[in-house]
């Protein structure tokens, strides 16, 4: 579990048993919970599904949910609830509206019907303070970098996954984006290899910084592109 938390970069996360309950060095953070309950969404989809029935029976015993979420707010469609003495009522609750998906994690609640109140709270903040912004499709060139020695004397950079950033409400007008290239890109170059750096920030703070990647390959030149293409390096 431990080595899968760290594959999940689950940097504050340790595990002492597989129960959840309490021991000296058993923790994690509210952050930490979120990145492992969009890992499951994102990775067992089918999975996931059963975090929205309201009863699961099993040889005739019926286990309601315990994520009061799921009868007060219909786009609730999971997660997951908690309760030791050490870690007080805990909820990690998970909302679709529209196209966008919000997970709000909630430890330490006084209550049963506390966190379900205050994960309500966040999910409800986040939907309404917040946009989802699409900076760039995937396999759609940003740019056109200078490749040398190569047989092609460009390639197409862009993103393999489509990329966003979520912004508080209204933002997005004020980003500013700024990239680096790989300087120089010397040939071979395949395809997904990394050759620069988007970084956003809004109003002079980072917001994401994401690689930039080439679209194509581009083999070596002959031997006679090599060569002057070496000494055009020289005097550059």
């Amino acid at each position: 579990m431990n080595q899968e938390a760290a594959r999940l970069g689950l940097a504050n996360t340790h595990f002492e048993n597989s129960t959840g309950l309490s021991q000296p060095r058993h923790y994690s953070t509210a952050a930490d919970l979120a990145r492992l309950s969009a890992a499951l969404i994102r990775d067992f989809p089918d999975d996931y599904k059963l975090y929205s029935l309201r009863e699961y029976r099993y040889n005739n015993i019926a286990q309601p949910n315990r994520n009061r979420l799921l009868w007060i707010d219909p786009h609730v469609d999971g997660l997951k609830t908690g309760h030791t003495d050490a870690a007080g009522w805990c909820l990690v609750a998970s909302a679709r509206r529209g196209d966008r998906r919000l997970l709000a994690v909630v430890l330490g609640a006084a209550s049963d019907a506390a966190r379900a109140a205050e994960a309500q709270k966040l999910l409800n903040y986040g939907f309404q303070a917040y946009d989802l912004v699409q900076l760039y499709p995937s396999e759609k060139p940003v740019s056109s970098l200078r490749v040398w020695k190569g047989e092609a004397k460009d390639v197409a950079a862009g993103f393999v996954a489509d990329k966003y950033v979520t912004l508080p409400k209204g933002k997005a007008e004020k980003l500013a984006l700024s990239m680096t290239a790989t300087e120089p890109l010397v040939a071979p170059v395949f395809k997904g290899q990394p050759v620069g750096t988007v970084k956003i920030s809004l109003e002079g703070n980072p917001v994401a910084e994401f690689p930039l990647v080439a679209l194509a390959d581009v083999p070596t030149a002959n031997v006679i592109g090599r060569a002057w293409d070496t000494v055009r390096l020289w005097f550059r």
